[in-house]
């Protein structure tokens, strides 16, 4: 081995340092680049040459070269932000865009999490990839195949009838006693206590819906709720309001029974049959029975004249108390709503895509899954934070949130993971190697001119 070869091993020196600069470069340019993933160089060396020697044969290296260049999947730290489609993934998962204009023929993976909907409905990274995800089912179960996150803009969500009502009231136990009981046609004058609510059928509409409580004697009440006449349909029977406009028309009625602390103890339906509230009849230390007996509307009552569904039945859950204090509704709700429209669309940390309606209820559309790699660091870069899979870093595990992929924070990015202060110590150590193989090359140099001085 001649003294030229010292210039090679300078050579590659100088080479491999380059190349550790470059990746340094990289990392400190996207030190404010979302979801970046630093990276770092491996050195190795060179196959070395046998040189005999008096003491036998020894080898002398022939230099340096690059390895490889690992990407560093540590976290990053997160970013609030205004933005409920910007997400952060907390964990080793990646999400799955595929792009567009090839027809999502492929995924590639990411961390960068600045999402948005586009003006058709699809949710897109800032290249306009797709993200990928899953339809759910009516029971919110995963269907399918990944497919393009999309909602429609346009949708509605059909509206529920009403088939709950949560009565919280307190009845005034001082109230007069009415003995003649409750008169549709005059019910102010034959009732202690009223309450009103709004109702929805089957298509959306809505209707008020009146319960009023009549105090027949100490401890007992009864209860009537009823509905404008005129809109139901006239069942040809007269005198009893149904299908006469501004007449109220019954549409369940009963009784309640107190103890003598004011605790409701039993409910009396239309057909007489008491309900007790307490395993053990009239006993308030016995155990509450569940499910909680209900003030019913009477069957086919509820035959809407707009054309709606003709079954409904409402259930009043009498949440009611008998002191001696001015009747008071505590709180009221009913489980119906109408039809809505879409306004407003955003993740939440399930992944789920929930659309916001106007009619105030929210529904999920589809669900975003993560994917986990073996071996992340060797996963291709193809440039805009995204990844591709390799053949070394073994094929994606796919997981929605709870199957060990990660986890979505919403409202969030997650920052680039280059630690500046250790990329300038990196910069350092690697301009000092850098200029420790450019003085090889010049003193090899010397030697050389040294050996072509010889001759003179």
């Amino acid at each position: 081995m001649g003294v030229s070869s010292a210039l090679y091993s300078g050579v590659s020196g100088l080479n491999a340092n380059a190349n550790a600069m470059s990746v340094l470069g990289d990392n400190l340019a996207n030190a404010n680049t979302v979801g970046f993933k630093s990276s770092r160089t491996i050195f190795g060396d060179l196959l070395s040459s046998q040189v005999s020697g008096s003491g036998g044969t020894s080898q002398v290296g022939r230099g340096v070269g690059l390895s490889t260049v690992d990407t560093i999947f540590s976290q990053g730290t997160f970013e609030n932000t205004a933005t409920n489609t910007d997400l952060a993934v907390e964990g080793a998962g990646l999400f799955i865009v595929s792009d567009p204009s090839t027809g999502n023929a492929s995924n590639n993976y990411t961390r960068a999490g600045a999402f948005r909907f586009d003006a058709d409905g699809f949710l897109v990274n800032p290249e306009g990839y797709n993200v990928m995800g899953y339809e759910l089912d009516v029971n919110g179960n995963t269907v399918g195949d990944l497919t393009p996150i999309w909602a429609n803009t346009q949708s509605f969500t059909p509206a529920e009838p009403t088939a709950n009502i949560d009565l919280n009231t307190n009845l005034d136990s001082d109230s007069i006693a009415i003995a003649t009981g409750f008169d549709r046609l005059d019910p102010s004058a034959s009732s202690s206590y009223a309450t009103s609510i709004q109702v929805f059928d089957s298509l959306g509409s809505t209707h008020l819906m009146t319960t009023y409580f009549t105090k027949t004697a100490d401890q007992t009440w009864d209860w009537n709720t009823v509905v404008d006449g005129g809109e139901l349909v006239d069942d040809g029977i007269p005198n009893n309001g149904i299908g006469e406009s501004g007449q109220l028309a019954i549409v369940g009625n009963g009784s309640l029974g107190f103890d003598a602390s004011g605790d409701l103890i039993h409910i009396i339906d239309a057909g007489g049959t008491q309900h007790e509230v307490y395993t053990s009849a009239g006993d308030t230390s016995s155990d509450p029975v569940f499910p909680g007996p209900t003030a019913t509307t009477t069957a086919d009552s509820l035959l809407w004249n707009n054309g709606s569904i003709q079954t409904q039945q409402v259930s009043i859950d009498m949440q009611t108390s008998q002191y001696a204090s001015p009747s008071v509704v505590v709180s009221q709700e009913q489980d119906g709503f109408g039809t809505g429209t879409l306004v407003k669309l955003s993740v939440d940390e399930l992944g789920n895509v929930v659309g916001n309606f106007s009619n105030g209820t929210p529904r999920e559309l589809m669900r975003i899954p993560l994917a986990k790699f073996t071996n992340p660091s060797s996963l291709t870069k193809i440039g805009s934070n995204m990844y591709a899979q390799s053949t070394t870093s073994g094929a994606p595990v796919v997981g929605t949130i709870g199957s060990g992929v990660g986890n979505i924070f919403t409202n969030a990015l997650e920052l680039s993971n280059v630690d500046m202060a250790q990329e300038f110590v990196k910069m350092i150590t690697t301009q000092r190697g850098f200029s420790a193989n450019s003085k090889t090359i010049t003193t090899t140099d010397e030697m050389l001119a040294e050996v072509i001085n010889l001759k003179r």
